[in-house]
């Protein structure tokens, strides 16, 4: 798919990115009342287990067209995850510019459960609400992997990233980068509200039904 023809595209959904961006905002404060009390719990557990160490976690991404921004998730690593990378990237469980490892050391307990029902990212409505992610979109990659990227795979940062989105719902850390970026560019190129509310209903299956986050 060519990137004039996505803008092209675009253009004729201008009224979709509105409503898209509008809904995203209200339900994120719906969404940010409503999970409050799991919120909390989360908070606690993590302050109990390591009390010095912050429970929630601020990382740097790349949004649309490469723009960086801080997301947020509740920490689900020691503190020392970010300087450990080097020494793991050998055991990398996915192709591609992307890290992933199943038994990755430096997730902790409370943190294996927190991904893989998926708690950890929901701190990203405060992201949609600053109009930095939508509720459906591409995953927002890291800087270090924009640095693997082609001309090809960077069409799929031509839309606002997402919480959730078809890669998450059709298989995650079971597929590998390239099929990633194909499902990416197939929802850019038929993205409506009907589609993200179907991706949005799957999510919460996937929530509740956990099965390939890691």
């Amino acid at each position: 798919m060519e990137s004039r023809e996505l803008i092209f595209q675009f253009e004729k959904k201008r009224s979709y990115f509105r409503v898209k961006s509008l809904l995203g905002k209200m339900l994120s404060i719906v969404g940010l009342t409503l999970l409050s009390p799991l919120f909390l719990i989360v908070f606690l557990s993590l302050k109990l287990t390591e009390p010095k160490a912050p429970a929630l976690f601020k990382q740097i991404r790349n949004g649309k067209d490469t723009k960086e921004f801080n997301i947020y998730k509740f920490r689900t690593m020691h503190v020392n995850a970010e300087d450990r990378i080097e020494e793991l990237v050998q055991f990398n469980e996915v192709e591609g510019a992307m890290f992933k490892m199943k038994n990755d050391p430096r997730v902790t307990k409370i943190g294996h459960f927190l991904r893989k029902t998926s708690i950890d990212e929901l701190p990203q409505l405060i992201n949609v609400l600053k109009g930095e992610m939508a509720l459906v979109g591409p995953r927002p990659p890291l800087p270090r992997e924009l640095t693997e990227y082609s001309d090809y795979d960077l069409q799929r940062l031509m839309v606002t990233p997402g919480c959730t989105g078809l890669w998450q719902v059709s298989g995650r850390n079971e597929l590998s980068f390239d099929e990633m970026v194909e499902l990416d560019l197939a929802y850019i190129k038929k993205m409506s509200l009907w589609m993200d509310l179907k991706i949005i209903l799957k999510t919460f299956f996937v929530m509740v039904v956990p099965k390939n986050g890691y």
